[in-house]
């Protein structure tokens, strides 16, 4: 029977190979499953431009989380995984919330987010994008940005 990994105490002087090993192994362990939100649609203000933060405009985001799926997969029960609703309630609330000018910042703000306040995510992937971007004869579907954050590399969370 496999036993979980354990957790790992991070130490600047604490290098070994056994350590980084361990480090990896748990890190590749809890981050082989994935939880999608995808095609998440808000209105919001972000941009750089006066009129988009005046009139407001469309946002896509989705949402990868990595999250070891095997215990609530063999429980069926919700408090072993991480609730997509929950998750799409603190998207929702940054994405809508306090306008900035950067779609980065906004992808920003959502990966710390949901690093913060989920701890069983220990990756997430973030894209936002503008459907209708607001660019001088521009022939496009959307721009955007992607962005990858983790546990590991102390983008947020514990």
């Amino acid at each position: 029977m496999e036993t979980a990994p354990r957790a790992i105490e991070r130490s600047p002087r604490l290098y070994t190979r056994d350590a980084m090993a361990d480090e990896f192994l748990f890190n590749y362990r809890s981050a082989t499953d994935e939880i999608l939100l995808e095609g998440m649609r808000f209105y919001a203000y972000h941009g750089v431009n006066p009129e988009e933060r005046a009139q407001g405009q469309r946002f896509t985001v989705d949402v990868v989380l990595a999250v070891d799926l095997r215990r609530p997969g063999q429980s069926d029960d919700l408090a072993d995984t991480v609730s997509y609703s929950a998750v799409y309630k603190v998207v929702r609330e940054t994405v809508e919330g306090e306008p900035r000018q950067l779609i980065e910042a906004v992808a920003e703000a959502i990966a710390t987010v949901i690093l913060k306040g989920f701890p069983l995510v220990a990756r997430v992937i973030v894209t936002v994008r503008k459907p209708e971007v607001p660019m001088k004869g521009s022939m496009l579907d959307a721009a955007g940005v992607r962005i990858t954050r983790s546990r590991s590399d102390g983008s947020g969370g514990s």
